[in-house]
């Protein structure tokens, strides 16, 4: 029997770039591509990984679903995350998503809004009750996550993954899963720019979702994909904002 667990890895020295997702997805993928971690070898836990690592949940999650979206490992119900074959031909591969470039970053939006415009148009005709209330779930997640001074990325990513999970659509919901990691960076970056550089933009960015959840809710497809586009357009132009600024 393989060993899987914590103690069967043998982890590098963690520097403080290690801590981010990036760095704890590379050095993961590292170990599978030198053979540590073989085909059908079970990763760590989710908790094992946030203690060893002494990060949060959520940063555990955007690396593994990196991992995921370059088709190293997958997840089995009830089970863990398991190191899969490679089959580079089976896996959709976003690039990098360097923010603060224009180019890369206006070419990241297109596709993000295209999607999310589409699944969010699609939401608001198939919504049902129990939809309703993981989106608006996720809405107040944000809005006590402003009220404790807490950056909310993880509500802000539930309730974009929530509004896809509403079309009942599984081919969208197998794409979001491959995009997640780049949405997660996405959404991070911007809420913290935000909150670092524009406080006072908290509330319009909240009010954007708001508009999104309230035109789903009527079953408005028309202006649930407006409020939408409006929104992802809008945080494209606060990314500007906050480059330009910096410079």
């Amino acid at each position: 029997m393989r060993r899987t667990s914590m103690e069967a890895l043998k982890f590098t020295e963690i520097t403080a770039h290690s801590h981010l997702p990036e760095g704890i997805a590379e050095q993961l993928a590292e170990r599978i591509r030198n053979g540590e971690l073989p085909v059908g070898a079970r990763l760590p836990s989710e908790r094992e990984l946030c203690t060893h690592y002494s990060v949060s949940r959520t940063v555990v999650r955007e690396a593994l679903s990196k991992l995921k979206s370059e088709g190293l490992v997958a997840a089995r119900a009830g089970s863990g995350v398991y190191v899969t074959e490679r089959n580079p031909s089976n896996a959709f591969r976003i690039q990098h998503i360097a923010v603060e470039e224009q180019e890369s970053l206006d070419q990241a939006m297109e596709l993000l809004v295209a999607i999310e415009v589409a699944a969010t148009r699609i939401a608001a005709l198939r919504r049902n009750d129990d939809d309703l209330k993981k989106i608006k779930r996720a809405l107040l997640g944000m809005e006590y996550a402003i009220a404790s001074d807490r950056l909310g990325d993880n509500e802000d990513y539930e309730f974009h993954q929530a509004i896809v999970d509403a079309t009942h659509n599984p081919h969208f919901q197998a794409l979001c899963k491959h995009l997640e990691f780049g949405a997660r960076d996405i959404i991070r970056r911007a809420r913290t720019n935000t909150r670092v550089y524009h406080t006072d933009l908290l509330d319009a960015v909240q009010e954007e979702h708001k508009a999104i959840y309230e035109a789903i809710k009527a079953g408005d497809a028309a202006a649930a994909a407006a409020a939408a586009e409006r929104h992802l357009m809008n945080a494209a132009a606060r990314f500007h904002i906050y480059a330009a600024e910096k410079r």
